[in-house]
């Protein structure tokens, strides 16, 4: 049997990667995991945790199941999805065009995620972003699961598509 991949999940698992947390698929069960960049070292060095808390033991174990097999995929990383593209590509979808204008102008230059947050909130149009930000990664989650060979549903429970 297949696996069948909940797409919110794949979305909220790649929403929370950073330079720090890296998401992988088992393409085998369909499990999501988030493992940190110190335990995946931490395994490849073959430091020994036992003197760690449980949850940090839990943690290395996750990170010695991605580094032992095949069977994880890793997630588009957040350097793969262009976060201040998908930004771009909300401001010039903007129709009224002093506001494209002015938000174009917000992301240009450093400090431009900032000044765009600033834009979204001050003009009251956060939750057109929030939607456009979610399509953007459903399509990026997509893509990926097409090239991977690898189902998807976009209700909650991946055994009832």
């Amino acid at each position: 049997m297949s696996i069948v991949v909940s797409l919110q999940d794949m979305v909220d698992a790649m929403d929370m990667q950073s330079d720090e947390l890296h998401a992988y698929l088992n393409k085998v069960t369909g499990e999501l995991i988030t493992v940190t960049t110190e335990a995946l070292s931490a395994v490849e060095e073959g430091e020994d945790w036992d003197e760690e808390p449980q949850w940090q033991q839990d943690i290395l174990e996750d990170a010695r199941q991605v580094f032992a097999s095949d069977d994880f995929l890793p997630l588009p990383s957040q350097f793969e999805i262009h976060e201040y593209n998908i930004m771009e590509d909300f401001c010039e979808s903007l129709e009224k065009p002093r506001l494209r204008d002015e938000m174009i102008s917000r992301i240009r230059g450093s400090g431009a995620f900032r000044r765009f947050k600033e834009g979204i909130h001050y003009h009251g149009i956060q939750e057109d972003w929030y939607r456009f930000r979610q399509q953007a990664l459903e399509e990026i989650a997509i893509g990926w699961l097409e090239d991977n060979d690898i189902a998807y549903t976009r209700s909650i429970d991946p055994t009832h598509p």
